[in-house]
């Protein structure tokens, strides 16, 4: 993970302009007490009245310059804060897109969401306002007790025991507040996951009635959300006032034995009326030392959420010294190749196969069998446990991801179709190169143009999120047309007709013979998508159970003939 410093240090020109201003804003500040006291001792004791005009003109300078500097201040950090905000997020975005499928298994989407954009926001707020009233508040309160001393030691002390008090009650408050910070985090992360999970599922929810359930499980997540909020606000609370108690006393204190100062005349009338204007001017940077202790709490706690993420490494990397391969023909081989995940049981076991380029390979078997393993083994997202996986007769492992992944056209089984126009849907992954007559010559071989140029604004036409809108045959030709339209080497259609009719896939099948120079791994249930195939593959419990063509392996009277018995009746002899 990048340090916050090294963010900070990108910006080393701006935050020095903003950092000067600053200080030449807060010196202004400290000032203008000085000249009240040249008021009260020359003009208003002393009966100078030609010097008021140069000491109002001061007080106008001053404004003027606070005017200027403050701006530049407040703008710089906030501009600085935003910056720093969109690299965090663009970096952390590009890390979590970098790691493998392995680790999307286990971490869910909301969690994911609030640390991209919540956690974020609080480091952004640390960055910014927060930073700059924590700087603001230091030199303020350093540059007074400076002038205080410069007037009068002992006076000065009565300031300097309230913010040594002050410090010590924000030093506990931050503490306490930490460890809230992170269970509010975490709890955001499991609010964020439910109304994800939730929305995304609505239809389902509606379908199974489920809303009250739905309801009363968010609101579980709520009520601790609501309860942690409180527990902060408690802390809070509980010293807040410890703060406004400090600042309201040390004004009248200050009063109060600064008077007695002048009636036994160790400092002037001018002297005293400054100091009390500087108490005055360091109460509010102790008001602030709560809040700002609130906010940089909340920050600390984001960042060590962010810093789990960027502790993951993925799974999946590439060697130093990737294989290019000029041109992919699309020969896909596994030798011996087995998985599992982690500790889990064997999904794949001892898959062994050949495919030539242009040639066609059917896969089949029971749901949970090792199909869409197999798609997964080969375009990396995970690694086989044991054996290899060649393409073009080179280790995959050998290759760059992105030469591995662009090279194989991936129809999958949960079809997933973006926000977005049906055109771009279409052009995915490869929007730059792909020109709108590829786009309509790839709905027509996948049976979409039918209806998409029913639509009032045919291709243009945005569709709902994940599809919404659409039935499960239209998303399936979309998504066939989004793979036809990349012309990839390798195209695998897992499961990626059953959503269509008879007719409609039949056509579809007819296409695919088309494709003479495209490898074709068809994964399915139906008999009708694999049958001519030039090898059929039958997986069962992970193993290959039966292989051979369509009439080779109904001859065997084995699984694949009872599938066909099922799905076509009964054969006769």
């Amino acid at each position: 993970m990048k340090k916050i410093s090294s963010y900070i240090w990108e910006y080393k020109i701006p935050y020095l302009i903003a950092i000067v201003s600053l200080l030449i804003a807060v010196t202004l500040d400290m000032m203008a007490p000085r000249l009240t006291a040249r008021v009260v001792d020359d003009v208003i004791v002393g009966g100078n009245i030609g010097e008021l005009k140069y000491l109002l003109l001061g007080f106008l300078g001053i404004g003027l310059g606070r005017c200027v500097f403050q701006y530049v201040k407040e703008y710089t950090f906030d501009k600085n804060g935003a910056k720093i905000s969109g690299d965090m997020r663009r970096d952390l975005f590009r890390h979590i897109q970098g790691l493998s499928a392995d680790f999307f298994d286990k971490t869910n989407t909301g969690e994911l969401m609030a640390r991209v954009k919540e956690d974020v926001d609080r480091i952004w707020d640390a960055m910014g306002y927060v930073s700059m009233l924590l700087l603001e508040v230091i030199y303020h309160t350093s540059i007074i007790l400076v002038c205080m001393y410069m007037l009068n030691w002992k006076l000065a002390l009565l300031p300097t025991a309230a913010m040594l008090l002050c410090g010590s009650f924000a030093v506990i408050m931050e503490r306490r507040l930490g460890k809230v910070y992170e269970e509010i985090s975490e709890e955001n992360a499991a609010l964020n996951t439910v109304a994800e999970e939730n929305l995304a599922g609505v239809r389902t929810v509606k379908a199974f009635a489920r809303e009250k359930f739905e309801i009363t499980k968010f609101l579980s997540h709520n009520k601790r959300y609501y309860d942690l909020n409180m527990e902060q606000s408690k802390v809070f609370v509980r010293y807040y006032p410890c703060f406004t108690v400090v600042t309201k006393v040390l004004p009248l204190l200050t009063i109060l034995v600064g008077g007695k100062f002048v009636i036994d005349g160790e400092i002037t009338l001018g002297q005293m009326t400054a100091f009390v204007e500087y108490s005055a001017n360091i109460v509010w940077p102790m008001e602030m030392l709560g809040w700002l202790t609130n906010s940089f709490s909340a920050a600390v706690a984001s960042n060590k959420k962010i810093k789990k993420i960027y502790e993951v490494k993925p799974t999946i990397t590439e060697v130093t010294d990737t294989v290019k391969l000029e041109k992919v023909e699309g020969k896909v081989c596994f030798d011996h190749v087995s998985f599992h995940k982690e500790d889990m049981y064997e999904i794949l076991h001892d898959i062994s196969f050949t495919v030539e380029p242009g040639k066609t390979l059917g896969i089949m078997g029971a749901t949970g069998a090792g199909k869409t393993s197999i798609v997964q083994l080969l375009q990396r997202m995970y690694d086989a446990t044991d054996g290899a996986i060649y393409l073009d007769d080179v280790n995959i492992r050998e290759l760059s991801l992105e030469q591995l992944r662009t090279s194989v056209s991936y129809v999958m089984q949960d079809v997933f179709l973006f926000s977005d126009t049906i055109n771009d849907n279409i052009k995915l992954g490869k929007k730059d190169y792909i020109d709108f007559k590829t786009v309509r010559r790839a709905s027509t071989q996948a049976q979409a143009s039918s209806f998409i140029e029913r639509m009032e604004d045919t291709y243009d036409t945005v569709i709902g999120e994940r599809g919404v809108g659409l039935s499960g045959g239209q998303k399936q030709r979309i998504s066939i047309a989004r793979a036809l339209a990349k012309k990839d080497p390798i195209l695998v259609l897992d499961d990626s007709t059953s959503a269509l009719d008879m007719e409609t896939e039949h056509m579809i099948q007819q296409t695919l013979k088309t494709l003479e120079g495209t490898t074709k791994i068809i994964i399915a249930h139906r008999i009708s998508a694999v049958r001519h195939a030039d090898e059929i593959l039958v997986l069962e419990n992970g193993a290959i159970a039966e292989r051979g063509t369509h009439e080779e392996l109904i001859a065997k009277r084995g699984l694949y003939h009872e599938t066909y018995e099922s799905q076509y009746g009964q054969l006769t002899e």
